[in-house]
This record gives C-alpha cells, structure tokens and sequence, in this order.
C-alpha cells in the first residue's frame, strides 16, 4: 500500500515516510528488502557468543553423532522456516507489524497484552547484550591500548563504562537513522563474521599441523551411542533450537513487512534458516574440535579460543568481530520489537524515535546494573515466564489468520481503535484471552515446576498448540 495512502490508520499522520508513524503498513517505497536481506536476519541472529556456545555444546552435552547433530539442526532449520513464514506471510502481504497483526485475533486493545509480553522480554535482552557487545569493545581497547584493571564502579573499570557508552550510544545512531541503516549493518555484519571465523578454523587448522578434521571426528564420536539415543539427542536438538528462535518467530511480521515480495521473503527464510544454521554450526564444530587439539581441552566459549592463541592481531580482529555479531543479533532479536511493543502501547502518539529512545533508556539502567545486580538478582526467572507466555501467543494467531479469517485481513480496521471488525468487546476478544489464559498456565508450568524439565525443548511447540486449539474450541464463527 502506497506511503500516501498510509494517513488513514493514523489520524494526523502526514510525515514522510521515513519517519512516518512504525506502525503504520510499509509503503512501496519501504518494502526494498531482497531475500539476502532476510537471509542476513538469519545469519545475524545465528551469530552470537551464546548461539556459538549453544550449537558448540550441541555436539558434547547430548552425546551424538556429527551426522546426526547436523540432521537436527536441518530439521529444526526447516521447522522454523517454516513458522516463520506462516507467522510472516500477513507481514509481507498487507505490510504490518507484528502488533498490528495480532489485533486481528484478540482486538485493537488486547493485542497490546502480547506486544507488551514480547517487548519487556526485547527489551531486557537488548539491555543485557548491549552490556556484552562492551565487553567485546573493551576487548579491542585492551588490545590495542594495553589497559587493564582499574578502579570498579558497579562492576565495571573505567574502560568498561566507556566502551558500554560507546556500544550504547552507537545503537542509537543506528536506529536513529531509520530501517536502512539497520539493512545496511546486518547486511554488513553478517559475512564479516562468517570471513572472521573461517579465518579462524585456518589458524587453528595449521597450529594442528592439518589433524583438524581427523581429531574433530574422533572427539565427538560416540562408541556408546545407540539408535535410541542417536534418536533423543537428534528430537533434544531440534527442540532446543526451535526454543532458541521462539522469539522471532512470533514477531516475524515486524521484518517480513520490508520485503520486497513473498518471494523474497520464503527464499531468503530458505536460505538463511537451514544453511546458516548448518554452516556456522560447522564452523562451530571445527572451531571446537581444533581448539581441544591445539588447547587439549573442548573449548565452547570463542572468547577464550581466541585469549588461548596468543595473538593481539587475531585479538582485535575477534573483538571487532564479537562487536559485529552481538550488535547484529541485538537489532534482529531485541530493537525491533521492542520499539514496535512500545509503540502499540500509545498509537500516533509514541514514534518510532521515540520508541526506540524509551528502549535505550531501559538499556542503559538493564545493561548499567547486569554485572553488579541484575545477574545476581534471579530476574532470569521473571523474564523467562514472559517469554514463556508467547507460545500460546503465537498459535492463536496462526489459527485465527489461517484457519477462521483464511488469510483475508482488513487493514483500515486494524487501526480503527473505536470500532471496526477487530474491536470486539471494547477492543477485547475474550476468547482469545481465555485460550491465552489456559494454555499459558502450562507455559508457565513449564518454567516453575520441576516436572515440567523433562519436556525442555519442546515446551513451546506444546503451548503453541494448546494455544491454538483452544482458542479454535473457543472462538465464535462470527468474525
């Protein structure tokens, strides 16, 4: 839908496009998104110190086969792929955020309880990895510098604040900037980090005088290993990656809407779900087996690979590339939609800038504070039940779009806060919030109560299809 048309979902909105309200349908002008684009989502949000450590520990902690660990991460590549482009198809078709869509399942005003959920989990994450893509800055400046030690406040030396200020204040260049200035950094960041960690597996290939390859599948071999736990490690796997992308696959709509076409987005989701996944799990898996040959011991954090080769060059190149890929993950995983959460809570009156500065501020106190209190506190447990509570989320909004409405929205009701289709009962769909309701007490169950550990891994996908089942049992035929 043309940018010029846009003033008639938010009153007054007469700005131009690239500062036009976020919530408002992507224009023509907006939607230049190409599937390398969408492949560089996945690339960026695969690329972090803990998605390194993860698929790292992929290999040791479920003791199977290479073969059958790269099986589940292709599995699970295409299970989300193809989450994603269910929960992204009304993104790229009519050019809405993701919560603008969900008002179509549980109204113009509930749709604020899953934005809200979604964005408090976004925005404590994009605190948190502000504070680590410092570390990685303090890094670089320890390297080139020299500099260690210092004085503490709240954790954290001199050199710590600065590089937290800087990593912080550089986040707010970026988004101040507009959406293209996001595509152009993940477009960026993305073969950078896989240039850096190719680079990697060469300097550890040589220091194993070229028994890289040989040890690596001697480490990870499993002599005990039967079908039956070639089997659970393969499904254990598979659940805890889908786990991983939980997140982004529910708000998928708040990137689909740039691309260019659904073209563009499924081959973009093709490409950059299964093959990232693959190669930089590879990548993982080499660095790692490399690592115990040079090092002697298995080594899941590239931070200490790196501090073990002894090189300030590979050194500042690591740091940059640590940078690189956190910030990446930060825009992908956190930014995003916790500008859109924050925006929802006030249309027209709260901007994208805005949005995005209430975000920063959040990230300054989250990210201030991670070292001296926050990761002493337990507020991991908080943050986890909110996330928790999206499962049930997301399975009633595929049900209500593809199975009651067919795929058939009508945009200028999404944004009729007085009235229209999706106003419901005073801009509630009680249905939805009782199946919200029901299946998030197990979703939060799955957090709690110890039992629930054994489902690990595919509590998600269970309340995902609660969600969605109930609410199908619930829901009137009326619109």
């Amino acid at each position: 839908m043309a940018g010029s048309n846009q003033h008639q979902f938010m009153s007054g909105d007469t700005m131009a496009p690239e500062s036009q309200h976020i919530l408002n349908p992507a224009g023509a002008d907006e939607k230049t998104w190409g599937w390398f684009a969408i492949f560089n989502i996945w690339a960026n949000d695969v690329q972090s110190l803990f998605g390194y450590s993860l698929v790292a520990s992929l290999f040791i902690s479920f003791g199977v086969s290479g073969w059958t660990a790269f099986a589940a991460l292709i599995a699970a590549g295409l299970f989300t792929m193809w989450m994603v482009n269910l929960s992204g198809a009304p993104g790229e078709k009519y050019g809405i955020p993701y919560p603008v869509f969900a008002r179509a399942s549980l109204g113009t005003a509930g749709a604020r309880l899953p934005a809200v959920l979604r964005a408090t989990v976004a925005v404590f994450w994009y605190g948190v990895q502000v504070y680590f893509a410092s570390t990685a800055l303090a890094l670089l400046l320890r390297s080139v510098t020299g500099i260690s030690g210092g004085a503490e406040i709240l954790g954290m030396t001199g050199l710590d604040w600065l590089s937290f200020l800087i990593v912080w204040a550089l986040h707010i260049v970026i988004f101040w900037r507009g959406m293209g200035w996001v595509e152009t950094f993940l477009n960026i960041a993305g073969p950078f980090v896989y240039l850096v960690m190719i680079g990697l597996v060469i300097v550890l290939w040589q220091r194993s005088d070229g028994q890289l390859l040989s040890a690596t599948a001697t480490i990870f071999a499993n002599p005990q290993a039967t079908l039956w736990t070639e089997f659970t490690g393969f499904v254990a796997i598979v659940g805890t990656m889908v786990a991983y992308f939980a997140a982004v696959m529910i708000n998928f709509s708040d990137f689909s809407r740039y691309a260019r076409n659904r073209r563009a987005m499924i081959i973009g989701n093709l490409t950059g779900l299964p093959f990232n996944m693959v190669l930089f799990s590879a990548l993982a898996l080499l660095t790692t087996g490399g690592a115990a040959v040079v090092f002697g011991e298995a080594l899941i954090n590239p931070t200490e690979i790196v501090e073990r080769t002894d090189s300030v060059l590979l050194s500042v190149i690591a740091a940059i590339t640590f940078f690189a890929a956190t910030v990446g993950i930060n825009l992908v995983a956190n930014f995003i939609p916790a500008v859109n959460g924050i925006a929802n809570l006030a249309p027209g009156r709260i901007s994208f800038r805005t949005a995005g500065l209430i975000t920063s501020v959040f990230a300054l106190v989250i990210g201030g504070f991670w070292t001296s209190f926050i990761s002493q506190f337990g507020i991991s447990g908080f943050v986890n039940t909110l996330g928790a509570t999206l499962a049930p989320i997301f399975g009633i909004l595929i049900v209500d779009y593809y199975w009651h409405r067919r795929q058939n929205l009508i945009v200028p009701d999404l944004y009729d806060m007085e009235g229209g289709t999706y106003h419901y009962q005073n801009g509630w769909n009680l249905a939805a919030v009782r199946a919200f309701a029901l299946a998030a007490i197990f979703s939060v169950a799955t957090v709690w109560v110890p039992w629930f550990e054994v489902l690990t891994g595919y509590n998600w996908v269970i309340g995902a299809i609660l969600g969605g089942s109930i609410y199908h049992a619930m829901r009137p035929d009326t619109p």
